[in-house]
């Protein structure tokens, strides 16, 4: 078989030249066959070219994400540090117990309410008092309360050896139930942010432990991210400690500062009248940058003076 040669010539729209029809020119016989290659015989890689340079976007043209719109929390303080709770993003509020978790979710739900907005509570504990609710201003009627399970009942063994298994089967009965309660409250959350209609949205994973809330996959929190994104909706996720890692917008860690008691009678009894909080800004993706990253509020018991 006899090898072609090509030329660096051809490639400028010279002839190929075949070793072939060589010896048959330099013989004279006959004349040597030509092959052009013109711009126009690449159409597709033309095409293909100016597609890619299309699709390629400079980044003075890149759209810039609005910043979502805030709206406040009901709590004139957190209003100040954060300018409120934003829409179309996941807020983490996380704090021990008596750290004002509560009392910032009964605010948002009557700031919410008073909006004329649904709200939802997806409650995994099963702690929320709706006359509490009631009496912080919350509008009852346009709540929804997602309640999660409830407690397994108690066993009592009769010997020392009884009792030891039945607190290991309580203490496994516990852990079987809270990590129902929180696939209760992940399939709820997630129906609810695909129907949308409400203002916001509440997972109260506050009495849930620390260890079961971070067995949640950070899949999970990453879709809930992009479920609520672009809606009017604020997710707010309740906790005893951050667990949505980056996916979250706002992280707030609440905490106690101090409490109020007023004295009664001849006595010299002491009553709990309120208590001091403080908010601090943990993380924060949001468009305003805040002067300070600390906050103070307070809550007052329903006999305080």
């Amino acid at each position: 078989m006899s090898s072609a040669v090509v030329s660096t010539s051809a490639a400028l729209g010279r002839r190929f030249v075949f070793d072939d029809e060589e010896a048959e020119v330099r013989s004279g016989k006959v004349l040597p066959s030509t092959i052009n290659i013109q711009p126009s015989s690449f159409p597709a890689i033309s095409n293909r070219k100016s597609a890619i340079e299309n699709s390629v976007i400079p980044a003075s043209r890149l759209v810039i994400r609005p910043a979502p719109e805030m709206v406040s929390s009901g709590i004139p303080a957190i209003d100040a540090l954060t300018g409120g709770l934003p829409r179309g993003c996941l807020t983490e509020i996380c704090g021990a117990a008596s750290s004002g978790r509560t009392t910032l979710l009964l605010a948002a739900l009557a700031a919410t309410t008073a909006r004329g907005e649904c709200c939802v509570v997806v409650d995994a504990g099963d702690a929320l008092d709706p006359h509490s609710a009631a009496a912080a201003g919350v509008e009852l009627d346009r709540l929804l309360w997602v309640r999660c399970g409830e407690s397994l009942p108690r066993r009592h063994g009769g010997t020392e050896k009884g009792k030891v298994n039945s607190a290991f089967r309580e203490r496994r009965a516990g852990d079987n139930q809270a990590e129902h309660r929180i696939e209760q409250a992940l399939q709820a959350t997630d129906l609810l942010l695909e129907s949308g209609g409400f203002g916001l949205i509440v997972l109260d994973l506050g009495d849930i432990s620390s260890q079961a809330a971070r067995r949640i996959p950070l899949t999970t929190w990453f879709r809930f991210r992009r479920a609520v994104e672009y809606k009017p909706t604020i997710l707010l996720a309740i906790e005893q400690q951050p667990i949505a890692g980056s996916c979250s917008s706002l992280l707030l860690q609440l905490g106690w500062a101090n409490h109020e008691f007023e004295e009664i009678g001849p006595t010299h009894a002491h009553l709990l009248t309120g208590l001091d909080f403080t908010a601090e800004i943990i993380r924060s993706r949001l468009e305003r940058k805040p002067a300070r990253s600390t906050a103070a509020f307070c809550s007052q018991t329903a006999w305080a003076g």
